[in-house]
């Protein structure tokens, strides 16, 4: 099984960041990592996190590339996992898989976090499966579900 490692995103991977791209039948369906930084950078509530194999752990200094990146926001309550993306060379291997787990179990350790939830854009089967696998079920609030482009999941506990 594979784990992951997740980093906070300093000037040493910035670069390395910005630089991920996931496959392009999926670019429509993810924002772009220079986006969410930005964002992250006027939101406290929001927490970017680079991704590594396990492998890295224990080293100052990723001994291997960087695979992806991930964001979660807590507010009212809600660990909300905004962002995953895996670069494609990397995709099909777990590491989307292993960052959920690895991601939730963080938002689990916070005791404001009442609820974990996520989204992802209509049309996106890849997340939707792998959001599905996970747990996550439709979140039947009304503002959810008006939603014209985002499908709200939250995680049945």
């Amino acid at each position: 099984m594979v784990r992951v490692h997740l980093r906070n995103i300093t000037l040493d991977n910035f670069h390395e960041c910005i630089s991920l791209e996931v496959d392009k039948s999926q670019q429509k369906f993810v924002a772009s990592n220079v986006q969410s930084l930005a964002e992250a950078k006027v939101n406290p509530d929001l927490f970017p996190l680079a991704i590594y194999d396990a492998a890295v752990a224990g080293y100052e200094k990723p001994q291997l590339p960087m695979v992806g990146f991930t964001m979660y926001e807590i507010t009212a309550g809600v660990g909300f996992i905004m962002r995953l993306m895996i670069a494609h060379q990397y995709q099909q291997q777990g590491y989307g898989r292993a960052t959920m787990f690895e991601v939730i179990r963080r938002l689990k350790l916070y005791p404001e976090v009442e609820l974990i939830a996520t989204s992802h854009r209509r049309g996106n089967e890849v997340a939707s499966k792998l959001y599905r696998s996970l747990g996550f079920v439709d979140w039947a609030s009304a503002w959810a579900q008006e939603q014209e482009t985002e499908i709200f999941l939250k995680l049945d506990s």
